[in-house]
This record gives structure tokens, sequence and C-alpha cells, in this order.
């Protein structure tokens, strides 16, 4: 039986029209923080970056194919892993339906990851994905985004989200006499890492326009920065239990 109020239709009526301004006031303001970041300054990219496509080697220009914008989710894919990163894979369920209405909106959207193309391929043909998957293997352009890292930037201590983060200890702690439950080690035991491996991957979205032949960097978000991007959420904020979250639940959808 349920605990939760009950009301007539009249008091859930005068309720959600309170709920309606708040509603309206969010929207605003999400409106006002949108204009915000377009009228950030561009900066020029000057480095000349290679990735391994289906279709060959292309430079980040290639990227665009014909568009004047382009965006590049960063997913989590490191060259030792054997999976894509559950969270960063639950996200991209959703590219597949949105790629091809904002590639007819002169907006061409990627997935780049650290891992070899032969792996991604793979993973790909797995979740029955379609959009454009790109491999940065080998080159600067996850360092210079700051969401790929080596294990002596690790025990530096690495910049992420815009912020300098603590030194990470020499190996990850354990739970005595147990398997590690974790979220962050289930995971990357599902994507057949350790936790420092996992890590030195990190998640995020860059922008980018191509204009007069030249590429500008626009835009790059991380961490919660990202949490418009998860298309389930926006569901689940809208049911009755709302997101109704124990730890880390979601996972590969052919996992379920």
């Amino acid at each position: 039986m349920t605990t939760h109020q009950t009301a007539t239709r009249d008091e859930w009526l005068a309720a959600r029209l309170e709920l309606l301004k708040a509603e309206k006031e969010l929207t605003h303001r999400s409106d006002a923080v949108a204009r915000q970041r377009q009228e950030l300054p561009w900066v020029r990219v000057e480095k000349q970056y290679r990735f391994e496509t289906d279709d060959g080697n292309a430079a980040l220009s290639d990227l665009f194919r014909g568009r004047s914008q382009l965006l590049v989710y960063h997913f989590m894919f490191g060259p030792d892993y054997s999976a894509g990163c559950p969270s960063c894979s639950a996200i991209a369920d959703g590219f597949n339906g949105i790629a091809v209405h904002l590639a007819n909106h002169d907006v061409m959207l990627w997935a780049v990851s650290r891992a070899p193309l032969e792996k991604l391929r793979a993973f790909k043909q797995r979740m029955g994905w379609t959009f454009p998957w790109a491999s940065s293997f080998g080159g600067d352009f996850n360092t210079d985004f700051h969401i790929g890292f080596t294990e002596q930037e690790q025990r530096d201590g690495i910049e992420y989200n815009y912020r300098r983060e603590k030194p990470a200890p020499a190996a990850p702690a354990a739970k005595p006499g147990a398997d590690d439950q974790r979220p962050v080690a289930l995971f990357a035991a599902s994507v057949g890492t350790d936790v420092p491996t996992y890590v030195r991957e990190r998640p995020g979205v860059s922008a980018f326009v191509l204009d007069s032949g030249v590429v500008h960097h626009t835009y790059s978000a991380y961490a919660r920065g990202l949490d418009g991007l998860w298309g389930m959420y926006q569901w689940l904020d809208r049911a009755p239990f709302g997101r109704n979250e124990k730890g880390a639940w979601w996972r590969h959808h052919d996992k379920y």
C-alpha cells in the first residue's frame, strides 16, 4: 500500500501548476546558459591530429564531413579495455537516433576513443551502433583534451574537469577478504581492467567549428557536465519514483 501523498484531481492540478512555474524557470535558465555557452571565444586548433576511421586515416577537419560543426563524445575505451565503459555505453545508446538529425542540421557527431579501431569496430557491432567512431590511438588528442592519462600523470595528479586532482595512490584500496564491490571496480572488471587502468580514461564532450578552412575548439564539458547527455535520466526524472538509485545500476544493454 502506498505511503505517498494522494489528492483529488483539483488538488493535484494546483500542485502541478506550482511545479510548472519552477519548470519554466529552469527552462529559461537553461536557455540563458546555452547562450552563454555559445558566446565562448573560439580557440584555433594548431595541432594536426590524426584518427583512424572506417574510411581510413583522417584529420580532425575530415571528421566534419562537409558540415561546419563537430561534436566529439570522448568515449572511455582505452587500449587495454576489452569493452567500452558501461556509463559511456549508456550515453552512446542514444546516439544512433540523433546522429542523423544532427548531420542534417549542419552538425556531425562522432565518438572518439584511444583503443585501436579494430576493438572499436567489434564493440560497435556487439552493441548494434551505427554512429561514426574514430580511434585516436597513438596520438595526442585525448591527452590534449584532458581525457586520457598515463600512469605517471596519475601519480603526479591529473587535470580533469578544469581542476587538479590529488595524486592517485600506488595501488587501489580493496576490501580485505572480499571482492571489491565499489562501482568503479565493477565497471573496471566489466571492461577487463583494474581500477587504475580504467580511470586513466575519462568521459567528456568537445565542440569544434570549421570556419574558412580553419578548425576552432569552442567548448568542452566533463563529469557532471555530461548529465544532459544521459537520455535515460531525462525519462527517469519524469517517472513516479525518479532515478530511484542505490549505486551504479546500469550495465551494457546486452548484459541485463
